[in-house]
């Protein structure tokens, strides 16, 4: 199976907005709302008042991850009660993280079972870190993403085409909103800079609906995970058009749990990355230096 075209169009888009800097050890955290640089400790202050920490990747980048295991890392030493949400493995997979974990399975066989590198299509040692860290620390892995089966579907026939069967990873159709104007926009720009004002309205109403299946697919299971295990903080790794702005998982959490507090973390942005409708993209940006 081939990285399917709608996830490497939403790589290029991204990566037309969002920038990641060189591969880098130091780091430097600042705030686009306050407008100051936050040092170490303050930054996980910070993240600890949170229930969900998000922190948007560029996928190919090799920084990012790096500085996601050090947050994941100083986040642990911190509270102990963790959970790791990946973008990366999609939920019918879910039992072989579970046996990976429980040491039933070795990483070779979670790579090959769970079909990482057709449905990912990024480096596995990008990941495998985060994998480990949790086996070796007893720390829960969430499968948040919808098969690539279905997102294919919706996004070559739209949404209401999908059979009942189709629907057993992804949240009733009823809760996959489509209507935030805001995030709406912000795929249409990207839209039209991938296609170069070549796509029609059908094809981007199919293309923003496979979206936000993404989106409240993702949503739906970190929800249901803090719901049955309510004392766990969940660190989530997600492309930055996941997460960027709050538009799409984060507003998704937020709709189904009232009060949650959230913080979200863009690794290596664009030092300019504008504010959309006075909105900063994050609440923190990362970045990393050589």
């Amino acid at each position: 199976m081939k990285t399917p075209k709608l996830i490497q169009f939403c790589a290029l888009s991204l990566s037309l907005i969002l920038v990641s800097t060189p591969v880098a050890y130091a780091q430097r955290v600042f705030s686009p709302l306050q407008q100051q640089v936050y040092t170490s400790p303050a930054v996980f202050e910070e993240l600890a008042k949170a229930k969900v920490i998000y922190l948007g990747e560029t996928h190919a980048q090799a920084q990012d991850h790096a500085a996601q295991l050090q947050i994941i890392q100083g986040l642990h030493q911190r509270n102990p009660r963790i959970a790791i949400a990946m973008e990366m493995f999609q939920r019918p997979f879910q039992s072989y993280i579970d046996r990976y974990l429980a040491n039933n399975i070795n990483e070779e066989d979670l790579r090959d079972r769970t079909e990482f590198d057709e449905r990912w299509g990024f480096p596995w040692e990008y990941y495998a870190p985060f994998l480990r860290f949790a086996k070796d620390n007893r720390l829960p892995v969430l499968a948040l993403n919808a098969p690539t089966e279905i997102i294919r579907q919706v996004a070559r026939r739209g949404l209401d085409r999908l059979s009942r069967n189709d629907r057993r990873y992804i949240p009733p159709i009823a809760e996959i909103r489509t209507d935030d104007p805001a995030y709406r926009q912000m795929m249409q720009e990207f839209y039209e800079q991938s296609h170069k004002g070549k796509g029609n309205s059908r094809d981007f109403e199919r293309f923003f609906q496979a979206q936000v299946v993404w989106d409240e697919t993702m949503a739906d299971k970190i929800v249901r995970f803090l719901q049955a295990n309510p004392d766990y903080q969940v660190i989530v790794l997600a492309g930055k058009g996941h997460v960027a702005y709050g538009y799409g998982i984060p507003s998704r959490v937020a709709r189904r749990v009232d009060g949650i507090v959230q913080r979200t973390i863009l690794l290596n942005p664009a030092q300019d990355t504008p504010p959309r409708n006075n909105t900063p993209a994050a609440d923190f940006f990362w970045f990393t230096y050589q």
